[in-house]
């Protein structure tokens, strides 16, 4: 979280610069349900010109308001459009400025809705759709990323866990829509600070591990000069003014000299309120408060010195508005108003304080604390150790797998070349033989010649044709079949032409 700087010498600027007010009715509204009076971005604080040798009230100028702040919840943009068109209605203004904080909380302002204009209802029926869908939107994005594109998905059920709207009725903004929005931004705002001390708490713990660790991986020469270096840069730190109560006259007085340029003798708590109310609602807010405070942060914290740390000085700013709040604020509607400042103003504790304790005064954690976040940590790293071994274990084992796959590959691309070449090794049968007019083809193989006085009986039948398999099975003494054997014709006869 980043936090405007109070600019801090003011009263070198000439000119008057004009204030800033916000409507009054929205400041009120801020006040009593605690809902935008937590405006968690720092409103940067309006330089003043006065006469040093007389105090004047200032003047209030009309201009436009400052535009609406960021909350920092995830539904910032719903809450300040329901606030937007609400305050349109002249019913609803009159109401909030009659209701007090109990009341609010107890749901007597959000049963006035019923009672706003139809144009208002109607916009605020399309606010609450427009909700709807973007949360139904949301849903549907985080469901795709998880990787369940392929199943249902139950909006209503999901949609239970977003309780600042009524999601059983998804189309008209009811009684019952505005009851839960007072109520879940009001828990939502007061958790913050708790919620920014403990990451405040996180981040120091983790700084002084990260620290002792580095130190284990150094010799012991490094280690002894890393050790000076940090011994040298806390003493630097915690070399520096006194630092004032934060809410006490010295402290007030410091600011009336240096950033408004007056002489601290004319100090005058009730100027001193109206001068710093930079929107001139009658209330001093916290961010308002946390500007007042940006000289003292000054004589601790540098933001170009090695031993200051800025998101330290943060914290001490929380520190110091929490700190006056708590003496101040008096009803705990996290607002000061003018009455509960004057009071204050005659009090002990502010006209003599005790000395303020600074950070490094305070460790923002035990020992124990500590050690528990150091167990923490080695269970969080023996834990993903574990995971990284089955991660690795999975590795080898697709590793393994692949090579198998890879081997039946080689085994199957083999076998295919096997068979291509025994189908190349297979005998071709004889090319088929082409015979033109009465022409008898010559036998394929081997040709054996007739015995003399024999001729060849295709001769004497043109038209026959020889069978080759046939001819291939005749011995090769084999005669004329047509001719007698010589040997078988009686004495004397001769075989006739």
């Amino acid at each position: 979280m980043h936090w405007c700087l109070w600019e801090s010498h003011p009263s070198k600027h000439t000119g008057t610069v004009p204030f800033f007010p916000m409507m009054s009715w929205r400041q009120i509204f801020h006040t009593s349900c605690l809902v935008l009076l937590v405006q968690l971005l720092c409103l940067e604080a309006v330089p003043i010109s006065l006469d040093k040798t007389k105090v004047n009230q200032p003047e209030d100028k009309a201009s436009e308001p400052s535009p609406s702040v960021d909350t920092g919840l995830h539904y910032d943009r719903y809450l300040r459009e329901v606030i937007d068109f609400l305050e349109k209605d002249q019913h609803f203004r009159e109401k909030l400025h009659n209701t007090d904080m109990e009341d609010i909380k107890m749901g007597k302002l959000a049963k006035e809705l019923d009672f706003v204009s139809h144009h208002v209802r109607t916009q605020l029926d399309e606010l609450k759709r427009q909700e709807v869908s973007r949360l139904r939107t949301l849903i549907k994005a985080k469901q795709d990323i998880e990787g369940g594109n392929d199943m249902a998905v139950d909006h209503q059920a999901l949609l239970k866990q977003f309780e600042y709207l009524n999601h059983m009725n998804p189309h008209t903004f009811e009684v019952v829509d505005l009851d839960r929005l007072i109520k879940s931004a009001t828990n939502d705002l007061e958790n913050y600070d708790k919620e920014r001390h403990e990451e405040f708490k996180k981040y120091e713990m983790t700084k002084d591990h990260e620290r002792r660790e580095h130190l284990k991986t150094l010799d012991d020469g490094g280690r002894k000069k890393e050790e000076e270096h940090y011994e040298e840069m806390k003493k630097k730190h915690a070399d520096h003014p006194k630092v004032n109560h934060p809410g006490s006259q010295n402290q007030f007085k410091e600011v009336w000299e240096e950033a408004d340029g007056l002489d601290p003798e004319d100090f005058d708590p009730k100027t001193f309120f109206k001068l710093h109310d930079s929107n001139g609602d009658g209330f001093f807010d916290e961010q308002e408060l946390e500007a007042l405070f940006t000289k003292e942060l000054e004589k601790i914290y540098d933001p170009t010195n090695e031993e200051d740390d800025m998101v330290e000085m943060e914290e001490e700013r929380l520190r110091m508005r929490e700190h006056v709040m708590s003496e101040v604020d008096t009803n705990k509607d996290r607002l000061v108003s003018l009455e509960e400042f004057l009071i204050a103003t005659k009090k002990k504790e502010f006209l003599e304080p005790d000395s303020w304790e600074t950070l490094e005064q305070n460790q923002a954690y035990t020992d124990e604390e500590m050690r528990e976040f150091e167990e923490h940590l080695t269970q969080q790293e023996e834990d993903l150790n574990q995971k990284a071994s089955d991660l690795q274990k999975q590795r080898d084992e697709l590793e393994r797998q692949q090579e198998q796959l890879n081997s039946q590959k080689v085994e199957l691309q083999q076998a295919v070349e096997h068979m291509e070449r025994l189908k190349t090794q297979k005998v071709e049968p004889p090319p088929e033989v082409h015979v033109e007019g009465n022409a008898i083809p010559e036998p394929r193989g081997e040709y054996h010649p007739l015995p003399p006085g024999h001729q060849d009986m295709s001769q004497n039948h043109p038209g026959m044709k020889q069978d080759n398999h046939f001819q291939n099975q005749i011995p090769h003494n084999t005669q004329d079949l047509s001719q007698p054997r010589l040997q078988d014709l009686p004495p004397g006869h001769q075989a006739e032409p």
